[in-house]
């Protein structure tokens, strides 16, 4: 399925709102294998985002059959690439979170999930997309000419 080059931006605060959730479960659940679960399905949510589109992903699919049919249309649509490398970045804490939690390094797997925490968060409550950010910042440094 290709990627759109236009997505929802309400769709991917609810996707932020979500990830959060599961995250601060994540730090809020005491039983190892159930934060090693929590885990492993937000880093399939991540990858299913970033290898197939964001209108693939398990959260995205949540917007558009329970949200939007509610509230209509966006106003405006944006850039799915930025959002896209956003879920790239959250990919990457939450890989490294849960690959420390499976090798015993608790201490390094929370610190990277509440590190994912606190971008979710900014995302889903102010709108700011910390991963959309860095993509706009290596665009501009990139050499002309390269897309």
């Amino acid at each position: 399925m290709p990627q759109p080059t236009q997505v929802d931006p309400r769709g991917l605060r609810v996707n932020a709102a979500i990830t959060a959730v599961v995250l601060a479960l994540v730090l809020a659940v005491p039983s190892e294998p159930v934060r090693t679960v929590l885990l492993g399905v937000q880093v399939v949510v991540f990858a299913i985002a970033v290898l197939v589109g964001l209108s693939a992903s398990p959260w995205a699919l949540v917007f558009t059959t329970f949200v939007r049919p509610r509230i209509g249309p966006p106003a405006e649509l944006e850039d799915a690439r930025p959002p896209r490398f956003a879920q790239l970045v959250g990919l990457v804490f939450t890989t490294v979170a849960l690959v420390s939690l499976l090798a015993g390094a608790t201490t390094v797997a929370l610190v990277a999930t509440t590190l994912a925490l606190v971008a979710a968060l900014l995302n889903a409550v102010v709108g700011l997309c910390l991963g959309c950010e860095m993509y706009l910042v290596l665009r501009r440094l990139a050499p002309a000419g390269t897309a």
